[in-house]
C-alpha cells in the first residue's frame, strides 16, 4: 500500500494520478482490484477503507479524466491547455477505482481510557 491523492468522480469513483512504471500500477494491471484506505483531513480523525475494481488508463485516452481528478481536488486550472500538456510530458496515467466495498468508518484516536486524567 502507498500513499495517494484522490479524487472523486461525478460516478463517485476515485481517481488516482500516477506514473505507469510505479508499483501499484504494475500491480493493478495484472490484478486489477484496489482498496484504498481513506483518512480525513486531521490526524486522528475518521478513516474508511474503500475496495473495489481499478481501471488503468494511459495517454492520450487518461487526459479527460486527469483533468477530472484535477477539478475533484483543486477546482479550475488557469490554464487546461497548459495542465493537458504536463500530464503528457509527465507521462501519468489515471487509476479509476469503482467503489463496492466500504466501511465500517472508523472515529480514530486513542482509547478513552489512555486519554483519561488519573488525578
Amino acid at each position: 500500500m502507498s500513499p495517494v491523492t484522490i479524487g472523486v468522480a461525478a460516478d463517485g469513483s476515485v481517481l488516482i494520478s500516477s506514473y505507469p512504471k510505479r508499483a501499484k500500477v504494475h500491480n493493478l494491471r495484472s490484478r486489477p482490484q484496489a482498496s484504498l484506505c481513506v483518512l480525513s483531513d486531521s490526524f486522528g480523525d475518521a478513516w474508511v477503507q474503500v475496495s473495489g475494481p481499478a481501471t488503468v488508463t494511459d495517454l492520450p485516452e487518461a487526459l479527460d479524466g486527469l483533468v477530472d481528478y484535477f477539478r475533484s481536488i483543486s477546482g479550475e486550472h488557469p490554464d487546461w491547455d497548459e495542465y493537458r500538456r504536463a500530464m503528457v510530458t509527465q507521462g501519468k496515467v489515471l487509476v479509476r477505482v469503482e467503489i463496492q466495498q466500504w466501511g465500517p468508518v472508523s472515529r480514530g484516536g486513542f482509547p478513552a481510557r489512555l486519554t483519561e486524567d488519573d488525578e
